[in-house]
This record gives structure tokens, C-alpha cells and sequence, in this order.
């Protein structure tokens, strides 16, 4: 149980889902939430997106300081300077052709550092951030990366889930994602869970004082680790069960609803429920 008066000295927040939705940059109220956080505790993010993927994310929360886990916690960014500070790479081959015997016609993508990415068949346009490279499964396998995907053209993410029931990838995290059919594999033992608590160490705060909010699959390790977990409202039941408690969807800016019982003043608060007359 948090003692009475508890403030977390570290605020974790997933990005899609949780700070936006879909294509959207982060509500005012979100915004102004954040900004709240980060005068009383360290702010990162801690996302599912590579390192080109979350400048935009950062440059949208304008955050310029402190650590930045990108690709499921395998990288870790400088937020100041965007330098990639470590990386857990691992040898896909195994994942891959596990992957491949369950979805043949599966699209795969590895993570190139600070690049993009390098496929093995097209992608949609506008899904991979970066400079997108089609190398074949030869390509793949020839160097380690920190992240696989595979995206299963034409399914859903439930149909994704069903057929990736019971897959064993011993030397490999996955995770599955709720709104397209998606899923990522990492090195055994990275997770969010696991780079928080490689900045957090060097930080000197304990787990217990880390608030973090997710709203899928590659969350709940993460919000099972920190001291508060917070699950978005629209996240699926098995994400839901592994938080603390639940806020409002991402459409109705649970994350500022969250953020605000512990950083905002009565007087933010009240700014955020007036409205005009025409509900504007």
C-alpha cells in the first residue's frame, strides 16, 4: 500500500494509445497534464515505436531532457540529444523462421538503428517510420536487430492473436497488438519493465515510486513492475487486469484524468471542466 501523500518520482508513459490517438498529436489537455508532471517528476516515454519513430512524439511534447525507451525497452534514447545511449540486439533467425511456420505470408521487418527499417515485402505506406529498405528474409537474418515485427496483411489483430496462440520463441519476448494485426519480438528479458529499471537504478529511485500508463500487450509487464500502474480504458481485459487501476479511454484523455490526481492544483482541475455554453 503507497503511504499517505504519495507522489511518484517517475511518470512511464506508453505513446499510442495512451498520449495520442491514432495520427493525432497529444490533446491540450494531455499536453498541458504532462507539462504538470514533469515540474514535480522525471517524464519519459516508453513506447513500442523506434528511434525514428518517437522524435515525433517528443518533438510534439516539446520534452528535451531525461531518457527516452524506445522498440519495447531493447533502446535507450538521450532525450536532449537523441543519441541511442544502449541497444539489446539478438539474432532473428529463430524467431523468424518460428514466425514464418505459423504465418507464411506474413510481411517481416527488422529495426536498422537510427534508419528505419529493412522488410522482407512491402509495408502499407505511412506504418513504418523511417527509411524503409526491401531486403528479403536473407536480408533479415544477415545481422541482429533489436526488434522484429511481422504484420499479417488482410487479418485482424484477433485473428493475429488465435493463430499466434501457444508460439514458443524461448530466446525472444512477443507481444501482440489490439488494434492492427501486429506482432513484435525483442530479445528474451527486454521489455519496458526491464529498461525502466536500468534508468531507474541509475536514477536512485525505486519501482515504487514509478507511475507508469499503458494501454496494450507490450505494456503489462510494465505496469505489473512500477509502483502505480494506470491501464487505459480502452485497453484490452488481460492488459486492464494487470494494472492498478483504469482510467478513461485515450479519446477522453484518461491520461491527463490520471496524471492530474497527483500533479494537478484545484485550480487546473477547474480549467479543465469549464466549457461554454456550446459545450466548446
Amino acid at each position: 500500500m503507497r503511504p499517505i501523500g504519495w507522489r511518484p518520482r517517475l511518470v512511464a508513459l506508453d505513446i499510442d494509445g495512451t498520449v495520442v490517438h491514432g495520427a493525432s498529436p497529444p490533446t491540450p489537455p494531455v499536453r498541458a497534464a504532462i507539462d504538470r508532471a514533469a515540474r514535480h517528476a522525471e517524464v519519459m516515454l516508453c513506447t513500442g515505436r523506434t528511434v525514428v519513430g518517437v522524435a515525433a512524439a517528443l518533438d510534439q511534447l516539446a520534452m528535451t531532457r531525461g531518457t527516452t525507451l524506445t522498440s519495447n525497452g531493447a533502446v535507450e534514447l538521450d532525450t536532449a540529444t537523441r543519441e541511442v545511449r544502449t541497444v539489446v540486439r539478438f539474432d532473428v533467425s529463430d524467431a523468424l523462421a518460428r514466425l514464418r511456420e505459423r504465418f507464411p505470408d506474413g510481411h517481416f521487418a527488422c529495426e536498422h538503428v537510427g534508419v528505419g527499417q529493412r522488410v522482407s515485402a512491402p509495408f502499407p505506406a505511412g506504418v513504418l517510420a523511417g527509411r524503409v529498405t526491401e531486403v528479403g528474409i536473407e536480408g533479415l537474418i544477415a545481422e541482429p536487430s533489436p526488434k522484429l515485427i511481422m504484420y499479417w496483411p488482410g487479418r485482424t489483430p484477433a485473428q493475429t492473436r488465435e493463430r499466434a496462440a501457444g508460439l514458443d520463441l524461448p530466446d525472444a519476448t512477443v507481444t501482440l497488438d489490439h488494434e492492427v494485426p501486429w506482432v513484435t519480438v525483442v530479445a528474451a528479458g527486454v521489455s519496458k519493465a526491464s529498461g525502466l529499471a536500468r534508468v531507474t537504478r541509475r536514477l536512485g529511485i525505486d519501482a515504487a515510486d514509478v507511475l507508469a500508463v499503458g494501454d496494450g500487450d507490450n505494456d503489462r509487464e510494465m505496469l505489473r513492475w512500477a509502483g502505480h500502474g494506470v491501464a487505459m480504458g480502452q485497453g484490452p481485459d488481460t492488459v486492464r487486469a494487470d494494472a492498478d487501476e483504469v482510467t478513461a479511454p485515450v479519446t477522453a484523455d484518461g491520461l491527463a484524468d490520471a496524471l492530474d490526481r497527483w500533479f494537478a492544483t484545484t485550480a487546473d482541475r477547474t480549467r479543465r471542466t469549464v466549457r461554454s455554453p456550446d459545450g466548446l
